[in-house]
C-alpha cells in the first residue's frame, strides 16, 4: 500500500510511519511542493532493490568483459590524444 504525505506532514508524523513500515507492507511517499521527493520502505523493500541492483551490475560487468575479449582496449594515450586532454 502507498500513501502520499507532504514532507513536513511525515515529519510530524515519522514514528507512526516508522512503525507502520515497521511491522505492516506500508510505502509512504514523501512529497514537495507537489512533487514526489523520497519513500519511505520496509528494510525487505531495500534489501530486494539492492540485490536487483547487484544482479544488473554483474550483468554489466560480464558484458563488458566479453567486449574487451572480443574488441579489446584502448590505450590511454590514445584516449587522451582523441579527446584532446
Amino acid at each position: 500500500m502507498n500513501t502520499r504525505k507532504t514532507f513536513s506532514q511525515a515529519w510530524i508524523d515519522l514514528k507512526a510511519i516508522v512503525n507502520h513500515v515497521a511491522f505492516f507492507p506500508y510505502r509512504y511517499i514523501l512529497t514537495y511542493k507537489g512533487k514526489d521527493l523520497a519513500a519511505i520502505v520496509p528494510i525487505e523493500d531495500l534489501e530486494m532493490l539492492e540485490a536487483l541492483e547487484d544482479e544488473r551490475d554483474i550483468e554489466v560487468a560480464q558484458r563488458v568483459d566479453e567486449d574487451i575479449k572480443k574488441h579489446g582496449t584502448v590505450k590511454w594515450k590514445d584516449v587522451r590524444r582523441d579527446f584532446g586532454l
